[in-house]
């Protein structure tokens, strides 16, 4: 036999090892699932220091029953609340934080925003400070002008709130609305 065929016929012959070290395989396994069970649990507690931290605000308020004469409505994503001015500064308290579908109604006693799955809201008119439209908010980045934010007060502070339709042509029309339904003139830098 030639060498090489003979190298060939060992190499044909053997086989992988079997496993036979099982109770530390599935130890590296546990440990694992552990891991990320502990990493799930910081992140959880996390949030919800982030929420004792901002209960000072106040409860959401809910839409009036006479919401007045609707002027636009959208379908879309709520994609979060932030400390105006602020974009990575999420505000977690009383579901604000929590992103979902989003049906936005504007009326002439302000905006109604129904979250399915999430707590509903209602912006009077009064608290609206300007509408912009941006391209972030914590947790979401999208092309230059991809979100429409609200700017609004609630409690004493100034919230903005990012919004996008399923429709982006629609967000220049919100623009326009919100911001000539708003009686100060006052922008926020960013």
């Amino acid at each position: 036999m030639t060498p090489l065929i003979a190298i060939a016929a060992e190499a044909a012959e053997q086989k992988s090892a079997e496993v036979t070290d099982w109770a530390g395989r599935l130890g590296w396994v546990a440990g694992l699932l552990l891991f990320i069970a502990f990493v799930y649990w910081l992140m959880r507690q996390g949030w919800k220091w982030r929420g004792s931290l901002q209960s000072d605000l106040p409860e959401l308020p809910t839409a009036p029953e006479a919401a007045g004469v609707e002027k636009l409505t959208l379908s879309g994503r709520y994609h979060g609340s932030t400390t105006a001015g602020q974009w990575l500064d999420r505000i977690v308290a009383h579901g604000l934080g929590t992103r979902s579908r989003v049906e936005l109604t504007l009326t002439d006693a302000g905006l109604a925003v129904v979250r399915p799955g999430a707590n509903d809201f209602f912006v009077p008119a009064e608290a609206l400070r300007e509408a912009r439209l941006d391209k972030g908010i914590a947790g979401k980045v999208l092309a230059e002008g991809g979100l429409l934010i609200v700017t609004w007060t609630h409690g004493g502070t100034l919230l903005d709130s990012g919004f996008r339709s399923d429709r982006a042509a629609e967000h220049t029309a919100w623009v326009e609305a919100i911001n000539s339904m708003t009686t100060t003139t006052e922008g926020i830098a960013r």
